[in-house]
């Protein structure tokens, strides 16, 4: 049986007792290993610059910066570190304002811990990790949203970037399974983008499963 690549994390939450017992449990999984743990928004910054973890999960509601800053600034200067957000939020403003700042997943600290290890695997692969709660919160917001113009439909093409993107893939892995450039994969997403009235991945996929275009069962965690 083939050994799992260890899995370089860093944990940043305010709460000492919240990284010990998700530091605890990640470690007993046996393909994690934490290469940090911080308390706050700014420390988290450094530790990716300096630490350079496979995935970064982080709280929301820090000092110094929010979840959502750090996921800003990771989307902008750091292309190796994904982000999980591990939240005790659930609320709509939260889970989007994250999801279009650039998270790849969203779980709850309710969620077991079987689950939570399942996300940040799923991250580490470059795929997209959804609590089911929030999922279907999202599915929600975006079926009872009323669009400002009748939707186009997609082409075949931009409907294959759209799935592909909705497993979690990067543009450049997107463009490599369809033998097409990122830039290109670029241009398919921002068209969907603009047909689909979407800021985000998420949002996008979402609308185009309320839609009845893709399976409803992307993003989301396995129970």
């Amino acid at each position: 049986m083939t050994e799992r690549p260890l899995i370089r994390v860093l944990l940043a939450d305010d709460h000492a007792v919240v990284r010990a017992g998700f530091r605890q449990f990640m470690e007993r999984a046996g393909d994690i290993v934490i290469v940090a743990e911080v308390d706050d928004g700014k420390q988290a910054v450094l530790s990716i610059q300096e630490d350079k973890p496979d995935v970064a999960v982080i709280d929301i509601q820090m000092p110094g910066m929010s979840g959502i800053e750090v996921t800003r600034w990771v989307r902008a200067n750091s292309r190796t570190t994904g982000v999980l957000i591990l939240s005790a939020y659930d609320d709509d403003p939260y889970i989007m304002a994250v999801l279009q700042a650039g998270a790849n997943g969203y779980v709850l600290k309710t969620a077991d811990a079987a689950d939570i290890i399942r996300a940040v695997r799923a991250v580490y692969e470059g795929k997209s990790a959804l609590d089911p709660a929030i999922a279907r919160k999202i599915m929600a917001r975006v079926s009872g949203t009323q669009l400002a113009a009748p939707v186009e439909k997609l082409t075949d093409r931009e409907l294959e970037v759209l799935a592909l993107a909705a497993k979690g893939f990067t543009n450049k892995a997107i463009g490599v399974q369809l033998h097409i450039s990122d830039r290109t994969v670029q241009g398919h997403l921002a068209k969907v983008f603009d047909k689909l009235q979407a800021t985000s991945r998420t949002e996008a996929v979402m609308r185009a499963v309320a839609l009845g275009w893709l399976p409803s069962d992307l993003g989301q965690l396995e129970g």
